[in-house]
């Protein structure tokens, strides 16, 4: 008891950089509150005194504002960060390290009994609002974003977003392969781009890099048949394009960064003045 004790202090301290001493995690945590209250309530749960565990768990929702069906099954190392509102099944399973957000919920998706909310393999994180629904499985490492509503299975090391959820696109195909290759030689980060944020923007950069190597190829063909025809050498693609830079269209002037500076311009010469006005000045006293 104390060890699992301990393994859920130490997992506030891995996962929650405003954690400062034991003491406060004991006494200011809700979600570590929820997760000990939950881990009694289930082994009433478990020996038959449903009613009480029922008690108990309605209890703990009173004062933490998260509801764990005493039914669920839970993992050792599960950290609920801030936890307000998270709602957990009762045939709910989660593995192993796993770790929710405020307003996350796994619920069912009928009024049948039997099996009815989510499985959740091991290092899963949901984010802040996620739904979760459904008798559906959730692979080991999988994060789902905030405010995502998942109603199908989610395989290893996913990362879905989204209403309804989606997978994110992950470079296993050659279309994506290529795109990364074409990316790299222009000095762009393809997976950046479309690995961890899947919005328009990444569409539209991924177009472009398609339609670069359908020009490559025409290109490539163009170049091949005008060096059969002793026309020109065949060209060969650029290996870097990093490298490549444009030249300022207006180049600075040395002289206004001298008068930046308050410094006279090159050569020495000091600015004119005003001579016309001293020297007829000087005209007038003279005839006087």
């Amino acid at each position: 008891m104390f060890d699992r004790l301990r393994e859920d202090i130490n997992c506030v301290f891995d996962r929650d950089p405003a954690a400062r001493n034991t003491f406060e995690i004991l006494t200011t945590y809700p979600g570590l509150h929820a997760v000990m209250m939950h881990r009694l309530s289930h082994a009433l749960w478990r020996r038959g005194l449903k009613w009480l565990a029922r008690l108990m768990s309605n209890v703990a929702r009173l004062f933490t504002g998260i509801e764990i069906h005493p039914g669920a099954v839970i993992g050792r190392r599960f950290f609920i960060d801030h936890g307000m509102g998270v709602v957990i099944g009762e045939t709910a399973v989660i593995g192993d390290d796993c770790t929710l957000y405020h307003g996350v919920t796994l619920g069912g998706t009928t009024w049948q009994k039997g099996k009815r909310h989510p499985s959740l393999g091991c290092d899963v994180v949901v984010g802040a609002g996620a739904k979760v629904l459904g008798p559906i499985v959730i692979g080991d490492g999988a994060r789902i974003g905030s405010n995502a509503v998942v109603v199908k299975a989610v395989p290893p090391g996913g990362t879905v977003v989204g209403v309804p959820g989606r997978v994110i696109e992950r470079a296993v195909d050659a279309a994506t392969q290529r795109r990364a290759d074409i990316a790299k030689r222009m000095g762009f980060d393809a997976y950046g781009a479309v690995r961890d944020a899947p919005d328009p923007v990444a569409n539209a950069i991924n177009s472009m890099l398609d339609h670069i190597h359908v020009m490559d190829r025409r290109m490539e063909a163009m170049s091949r048949a005008l060096e059969e025809h002793g026309i020109t050498r065949h060209f060969e693609h650029l290996s870097d394009l990093e490298g490549c830079g444009i030249d300022p269209a207006t180049p600075d002037a040395p002289a206004d960064h001298d008068a930046d500076r308050g410094e006279p311009p090159a050569g020495g010469d000091t600015a004119p003045g005003p001579q016309p006005e001293i020297e007829a000045a000087a005209g007038d006293e003279h005839r006087s």
